[in-house]
């Protein structure tokens, strides 16, 4: 038998930006066997953190489909504009269940795709995130995004 060896560092959160997102009409796109379709334009927002702040551009959508089950999956496609000028686009995946044990569930896995240059460091890291509505105070979003280290 062999030594076990050490291990691995257990990951931990950062907070790297929390984003203010601007957020259209819900369309419904139908039915499937999945479950039913819908699309919400967003409209652009702000962004603003320890490790990035500017704001969200207009011409994202999100996708979302409502499975039989009650879970929702939401598949985000949008474009943040740095302080600094660099555009950064972000592939928000969200699973939100309003009936979980113990209260909403609305957790989601983040990619950043960043050109050349400061903040191509996003491009090698791995995000998770936080989801809250804020309506009806206004039609947005409040996404929190944690940088996994």
């Amino acid at each position: 038998m062999t030594a076990p060896t050490p291990a691995a560092s257990l990951p931990t959160l950062e907070l790297a930006w929390t984003a203010f997102v601007d957020i259209g009409d819900r369309r419904a796109l139908g039915r499937t066997p999945l479950g039913e379709r819908f699309i919400i334009d967003i409209l652009g927002g702000h962004f603003e953190g320890p490790l990035l702040r500017g704001r969200v551009l207009p011409g994202g959508a999100d996708r979302q489909l409502l499975r039989p089950d009650g879970v929702k999956l939401l598949d985000a496609l949008y474009e943040m504009q740095t302080d600094d000028g660099a555009v950064l686009t972000v592939h928000n995946q969200v699973t939100i269940d309003e009936a979980a044990p113990g209260g909403r569930y609305a957790r989601s896995v983040v990619k950043v795709t960043a050109p050349e240059g400061p903040h191509e460091w996003l491009n090698r890291r791995v995000f998770v995130g936080t989801l809250q509505g804020l309506m009806p105070a206004q039609p947005a979003v409040k996404i929190s995004v944690y940088l996994v280290s």
